[in-house]
């Protein structure tokens, strides 16, 4: 079997064309980032997370609808608490209460960014 060698610096040493120069980067760069993983856009990540807060609400909106929210959540333990007897009552009141203290905090947080 006979093999072919270049007869002179001048003649390739590829099978075919000489290959651009740009094209051989490009060609090496993605072989780089697909083997170790250092893709310059990875893609987002997704998520399985249901309910997420967008980023560009405001510290106002985010804490009128977290009082809000803790306001729903002490009706309904205190509805439920009414309807339970001994410890299991006692417990029930004291998670309202919490709720009820974090709410305060929320709406004194609220009215320190937006005095009305």
């Amino acid at each position: 079997m006979k093999r072919h060698h270049p007869s002179s610096t001048s003649e390739s040493a590829f099978r075919y064309n000489d290959p651009d120069p740009e094209k051989l980067q490009e060609a090496a760069d993605r072989a780089l980032d697909y083997h170790l993983g250092t893709h310059p856009d990875p893609k987002p990540k997704t998520s399985t997370q249901v309910f997420t807060v967008i980023d560009t609400l405001d510290t106002e909106c985010l804490l009128a609808n977290l009082s809000e929210t803790l306001a729903s959540a002490s009706a309904m333990v205190n509805d439920l608490a009414f309807d339970l007897e001994g410890s299991r009552r006692h417990v029930a009141l004291g998670v309202a209460q919490m709720i009820d203290l974090s709410e305060l905090l929320a709406n004194r947080a609220l009215d320190i960014v937006d005095p009305r």
